[in-house]
């Protein structure tokens, strides 16, 4: 392991234990290995505008982990919406091998990405899918779905209402409390819960909303 890898790993596992996330060794290594990845890749294909090693680190694996009791707390079969350069979705498929994760991205190249990520750290767990959100449908509901700087509440849960039913829960990772946004949410959404969220290295405010279909 290079000294640069070595510190990573050191940030890492102390961003994980200020969590509170239950992480194995190898788990660990396996978010270093998508993080290696990423990088990689993001010379060529523009996944992420976090350049520094470092701050990915912090902005991308430590805060798509830092919504992982809320993400264990619900069911079996999530979706990541919009999913990019895979966060949260790849972390939190790395964290909970039992359950099934669906990163849906419109965008090939990042679909390419996360299908070669899903080849390399062989997610069996993972399932990559290049489609408008809009145009997506599974044949059942998801437990889960969940966004990192989507889009507006409004917007996310108008595009993704069906994918889900009045059991799903919709995860919406924001930075500082987004009150307009909630103002505007559709008629039949609502507000469960929201959470602020502490990630090691973040600067800034960072939030989750958690909504749920009335009808």
């Amino acid at each position: 392991m290079s000294l640069a890898t070595a510190r990573q790993a050191e940030q890492l596992n102390a961003g994980i234990r200020a969590l509170g996330v239950s992480c194995t060794t190898e788990q660990q290594q396996q978010l270093l290995a998508y993080l290696a990845l990423l990088v990689k890749w993001n010379k060529a294909y523009n996944l992420t505008a976090v350049r520094d090693p470092y701050e990915m680190v912090s902005r991308h694996l430590l805060d798509s982990l830092s919504v992982a009791p809320h993400v264990e707390a619900g069911g079996d079969a999530w979706l990541d919406v919009g999913s990019g350069g895979g966060m949260p979705g790849v972390p939190l498929a790395i964290l909970f091998p039992e359950r099934h994760f669906t990163l849906l991205d419109a965008n090939g190249k990042k679909t390419r990405f996360l299908t070669q990520v899903k080849l390399e750290l062989k997610l069996a767990n993972l399932e990559v899918v290049q489609s408008r959100v809009e145009a997506f449908h599974p044949p059942v509901p998801f437990a889960g779905i969940v966004s990192r700087a989507f889009s507006s509440l409004a917007d996310f849960t108008d595009w993704t209402r069906h994918l889900g039913d009045e059991a799903t829960r919709w995860l919406a990772m924001k930075g500082v409390q987004p009150d307009d946004e909630l103002q505007a949410l559709p008629p039949d959404f609502q507000l469960e819960r929201c959470h602020l969220l502490t990630v090691s290295g973040c600067q800034g405010q960072r939030h989750l909303l958690i909504l749920r279909r009335t009808s």
